[in-house]
């Protein structure tokens, strides 16, 4: 059975970490509020806990999950190398809602979906995801809404769609208009912006140094 925990309270926000990290650890999937929308997510390195994520979203491996990481440092261990574009791009976006595409270590043990030897990286704005990723390292993550539904705001959406298939849901209240993150791929010889979110394509090109129309 699934437990809700009130984040905006000192109290209950310690609670809710703590069962929240209890649960990454043995398997079971959470959701957590972020600075985009809320997030379904699971240990980055369990792959029988990401397929009951992908499970719990009705949702195929032809669309891998992407890894939410709780500070900068911790990319070095995950890719095959860190470019000066993704760099520049750490530095001026993250914390915040720029998502990085790159080719992941090839020494890593998990299994994301069809990603083709790469991984998608984010480093979220908000203080209970952050909390919870350092605790307990990178998590998968995916918005919390079953495919097709639209993407949850607020735990209640969140549990109204995904039910008992989570164990913790934190509540750190209403995320707001739902607003996508920009997707940038450095794994090609030019980056290119798959997705424009919140971050303005032109923000993107202005810290790379190059015209935006390359971007596309």
């Amino acid at each position: 059975m699934s437990v809700v925990y009130d984040c905006s309270k000192r109290e209950t926000r310690a609670d809710g970490l703590a069962a929240a990290a209890g649960a990454v650890r043995s398997s079971r999937l959470v959701v957590l509020p972020t600075d985009t929308v809320y997030g379904i997510g699971a240990d980055a390195f369990d792959a029988g806990a990401v397929q009951a994520l992908l499970r719990a979203k009705n949702r195929g491996p032809d669309m891998p999950v992407g890894v939410l990481v709780g500070s900068w440092s911790t990319v070095d261990g995950l890719v095959l190398g860190v470019p000066p574009q993704a760099r520049a791009l750490i530095e001026a976006f993250w914390p915040g809602d720029l998502s990085i595409v790159l080719p992941h270590a090839p020494s890593l043990q998990w299994n994301l979906g069809d990603a083709r030897g790469t991984v998608m990286l984010r480093m979220p704005l908000h203080p209970v995801a952050l909390e919870l990723l350092r605790d307990v390292g990178p998590m998968a993550v995916s918005s919390a809404n079953v495919s097709g539904r639209p993407p949850a705001s607020t735990a209640q959406e969140a549990q109204e769609q995904l039910g008992d298939s989570v164990a913790v849901y934190l509540d750190g209240g209403s995320s707001g208009e739902p607003v996508a993150s920009t997707i940038v791929d450095l794994t090609g010889t030019e980056p290119v912006v798959l997705r424009e979110g919140s971050v303005a394509r032109t923000a993107v090109a202005e810290v790379l140094g190059v015209p935006a129309e390359s971007l596309a």
